[in-house]
């Protein structure tokens, strides 16, 4: 069995008498990506945001690989190796490419005394450039952010989680407002990432979900009706009924 990297088990989270994820358990293995689908209000976003420690649940816990982290914040979760991307852009559009990597990497390891500029810190310059080599940005890499293409720019998000040596990738809604060929050079990212990392993808493209997914879990009403390979996920009569729209 592939090592699991993190694992929540009966996360439910309330807001006020609006249960938005009822007794939620998922598991990311290395080397896998992890789909999450639902309808719009189905929990995805809010159990992306628990997973990374922006929300905190009312029950449940959360291990990434043998630590409880439940309790820990944002960052400490992120100097761990959780890196997430959000359903906006959060570049800095004025700067460039390789600067935006570079930013990233000295947040998650910052050096409170030194002589030496930011800009000419060895371990980010050299984060960033990896993070750039993985994500297929090279050739942009003195490029200001903000003239990116869409696609360009949810790859330099991507980029910007990697230049922080994630061991956990959760994305949420990479492909949102991509044409075929920007979300095709996407999922070929993702598949090029994954033998490294557990990555977990909430995503509305069935079509690049069913493509690019080891493994699927369908939420409807913040809890969790559906979970397995995706043609298990195809041929269940719930999810065709709830989520896919069929009803036979």
């Amino acid at each position: 069995m592939s090592q699991i990297l993190l694992s929540a088990k009966n996360i439910t989270r309330r807001f006020g008498g609006l249960t938005a994820i009822d007794d939620v358990s998922i598991d990311l293995p290395l080397g896998a990506v992890h789909a999450v689908i639902g309808t719009n209000g189905a929990g995805k976003s809010t159990l992306v945001s628990i997973l990374s420690g922006e929300l905190a649940p009312n029950e449940g816990t959360i291990f990434m690989k043998q630590a409880n982290i439940t309790a820990w914040p944002q960052p400490r979760r992120a100097r761990a190796g959780l890196g997430r991307s959000y359903q906006r852009t959060t570049i800095f559009p004025s700067l460039t490419v390789h600067e935006n990597c570079r930013l990233a990497a000295q947040a998650n390891h910052q050096k409170f005394w030194s002589w030496t500029a930011s800009t000419h810190c060895k371990f980010s310059n050299e984060a960033a450039d990896r993070a750039l080599s993985l994500a297929g940005l090279e050739a942009h890499s003195g490029r200001i952010a903000g003239l990116l293409s869409h696609g360009g720019k949810r790859q330099l998000e991507i980029a910007m989680g990697l230049a922080t040596h994630p061991t956990v990738l959760l994305l949420d809604e990479p492909l949102a407002g991509m044409g075929p060929e920007e979300t095709e050079r996407m999922l070929a990212l993702l598949a090029s990432l994954k033998s490294d990392l557990a990555i977990l993808l909430v995503e509305h493209d069935m079509d690049a979900v069913f493509k690019i997914s080891d493994i699927i879990t369908v939420m409807v009403n913040g809890a969790v009706i559906a979970h397995g390979s995706p043609d298990i996920i195809r041929n269940d009569p719930q999810v065709q009924i709830a989520y896919l729209g069929e009803d036979e």
